[in-house]
């Protein structure tokens, strides 16, 4: 069953930023990064995602992020709205919530902590599926989560209409190559690895979910793009050429790393809510280095 892409190419897991006290989100802030990514190439955003410190925005802070993301964006480029929870109710909520103001899909992790089994996954993907009528980008990330979805599974969730794609976090390009083979044109896969965009559209990916796109998102953009265009060459050229600069902005854990990017290049965003902390001065300076080879800082 082949079914609608809802994006491709680059799209941002864009971060929230805050006020110094770190209690309010900083609207001015937020609507200049947003505006910055779609007139410099990236083709949607994904708000109050890993990177956007979901997990740590009240369900108001959630809700007003999401709206002022849509408006902002105003349909220039697709939103997705990161609404996954380990209560498969409450996603429901949020989901719904996010409908209502008009995202065009939603980004659903795997359930943390109480975990789950397989069939459970199978039951509460469907369950919120059932329950939305926007498209559903599954989120794949073992390493934050503590649990995957296995290809047999996946190949499950996609025979549900709304469950479109999913953003592959596992960092296991022969899992993923299973996925692809057994899914086929019924599931979109994204990268959910800078480190990884060349890899996965070989694989059939349609683009990525980038944190690079913070600080490079016309590089970001140009691989994935130059990938669907035909031009292999310069999208391997290119993912190479800032792999260096990938692997700094996950130094640490995400998204204390390109946070710190962000305030580097000037954006004064400032720091991670807790229990998220700072870096130490032998990773900033890794990412300081990573961002002076490619001439993003001075």
């Amino acid at each position: 069953m082949k079914k609608k892409v809802i994006f491709e190419g680059s799209a941002i897991a864009i971060i929230t930023p805050f006020t110094e006290d770190l209690k309010k989100i900083d609207y001015d802030k937020f609507e200049k990064i947003i505006n910055y990514q779609i007139e410099n190439g990236t083709d949607a955003i994904v708000v109050c995602g890993t990177t956007g410190e979901g997990s740590t925005l009240s369900n108001e802070e959630h809700i007003n992020a999401m709206k002022f993301c849509v408006d902002v964006t105003a349909k220039r480029v697709p939103v997705i709205a990161g609404t996954g929870s380990n209560d498969t109710f409450y996603a429901v909520e949020l989901s719904n919530e996010a409908e209502s103001v008009g995202v065009d899909g939603l980004l659903i992790v795997t359930p943390y902590y109480n975990k789950t089994s397989q069939s459970g996954l199978i039951e509460h993907y469907n369950y919120i599926a059932d329950r939305v009528s926007a498209p559903i980008i599954l989120y794949n990330v073992p390493g934050r989560t503590g649990m995957t979805i296995k290809p047999e599974t996946y190949v499950e969730l996609a025979k549900h209409e709304r469950i479109v794609a999913t953003k592959e976090a596992c960092g296991d390009i022969s899992m993923i190559q299973k996925v692809a083979a057994l899914c086929g044109d019924s599931l979109t896969i994204y990268s959910g690895n800078d480190d990884q965009i060349l890899p996965i559209m070989a694989l059939g990916g349609k683009g990525v979910i980038s944190v690079l796109s913070h600080v490079a998102p016309r590089v970001a953009h140009d691989i994935a793009r130059k990938y669907l265009d035909g031009d292999v060459e310069e999208s391997r050229k290119l993912q190479l050429e800032y792999l260096d600069l990938c692997n700094a902005l996950f130094c640490d854990v995400n998204p204390i790393p390109v946070k710190e990017a962000m305030n580097m290049c000037g954006w004064n965003v400032g720091r991670c809510r807790m229990p998220l902390g700072v870096m130490n001065d032998a990773s900033k300076a890794v990412l300081y280095n990573a961002l002076k080879a490619h001439d993003l800082v001075v």
